[in-house]
């Protein structure tokens, strides 16, 4: 039961201490007034809960529904931006969101979506889930649609499936950091790249080999491609071999392994970027932090959350979005990875001597 109300101006002062905001801000928020900016008027509602006051009826949230949120492991920092980002967005829409984190060896992404069906939601979007490995089955979709279950999915294509499709765009991004390095003065450029099973894994290795030889004249790119996990540690082995074989600069499938081959490099003796450049994909959360400051391509993670709560919400609300895949143009972030490719004298040329 809810305490007594104090007098109102009491009331009111203690609101206002509580959130941290003016007793008239308070006042404009309880009285369903405009004039105050989201963040204060949730500060304020914060502080009815936390003191025990009983919200005015028209402050009540109502949800419109629950809404599940299917994202890989969170060890990658950028899943963790697209679950923030999407779960704010549906939040603002009146949803509840249901976030639903895989670990290897844990809950799968089936046993999720029975979970979520078991709760009664209104959709699911999914975030690089079982829609972007090829050796999967997309049966798990078609039967969700049937069902007329609204779903969104996000970063992998899938044939056939009767849903919204939002990806970063993964040949723009690749052409992206290929320009800048050859612009650099690199003349071997290598990449690092997940399992060849994932669609943007695929999509990646297409671009470098039609860039490979648009800019360099190579015609076999499989000598300057490694195929590892979408790690630290498989951008170190991936790196690893890559250096070996005499490459300056490195273009990499996530920021992840991008921060491996720089640990590769660093094992070897080498500088990064005076003997290395590496350049990471998805510009995560921190990783202009990193030591030297990351090179990456950045995933336009805000405007593709948007976009998919948007066709989600439409789905949900009996208009069907377009089934047109939407690529979203990425955006090339240098720091301090990348640098002029080192100079490199023939092993049939002297080294000039100084007099």
């Amino acid at each position: 039961m809810s305490p007594t109300l104090p007098p109102v101006r009491t009331r009111l002062t203690d609101l206002a201490e509580q959130a941290g905001v003016s007793t008239a801000t308070v006042s404009r928020v309880l009285n369903g007034k405009h004039g105050v900016s989201a963040q204060a008027r949730q500060a304020v509602l914060a502080a009815l809960d936390v003191l025990g006051y009983e919200r005015p009826e028209k402050l009540r949230t109502r949800s419109a529904g629950l809404v599940g949120l299917v994202v890989p492991e969170l060890a990658n920092p950028v899943f963790p931006a697209f679950a923030q980002v999407i779960e704010s967005m549906l939040t603002e829409r009146g949803y509840t969101p249901l976030l639903c984190t895989q670990s290897p060896g844990g809950t799968t992404e089936d046993q999720y979506v029975e979970m979520l069906l078991e709760h009664g939601v209104a959709g699911i979007v999914f975030v690089s889930g079982l829609h972007a490995d090829t050796s999967a089955s997309k049966e798990r979709y078609h039967r969700l649609r049937s069902r007329g279950m609204p779903i969104a999915l996000v970063n992998g294509f899938a044939e056939g499936v009767d849903a919204p499709f939002v990806s970063t765009d993964d040949e723009a991004a690749l052409e992206l950091a290929f320009r800048h390095l050859v612009s650099l003065g690199h003349r071997s450029i290598g990449l690092a790249i997940g399992p060849d099973r994932f669609v943007p894994a695929q999509r990646k290795k297409v671009a470098f080999a039609h860039n490979l030889q648009r800019h360099l004249g190579i015609e076999d790119a499989a000598p300057h491609i490694v195929s590892t996990l979408f790690t630290v540690e498989g951008g170190q082995a991936a790196a690893l071999e890559l250096i070996a074989s005499g490459h300056t600069a490195i273009v990499c499938g996530s920021d992840l392994m991008a921060l491996g081959a720089i640990r590769a490099a660093r094992s070897r003796g080498l500088e990064v970027p005076d003997d290395l450049s590496v350049v990471g994909f998805d510009d995560s959360p921190l990783i202009a932090f990193t030591d030297p400051p990351l090179t990456t391509v950045r995933q336009p993670v805000l405007a593709m959350g948007h976009a998919a709560v948007s066709a989600l919400v439409a789905e949900i609300n009996g208009t069907p979005a377009s089934r047109m895949e939407l690529k979203f143009h990425p955006e090339l972030i240098v720091r301090g990875s990348t640098g002029a490719a080192p100079v490199v004298v023939p092993l049939n040329q002297p080294v000039p001597t100084v007099v």
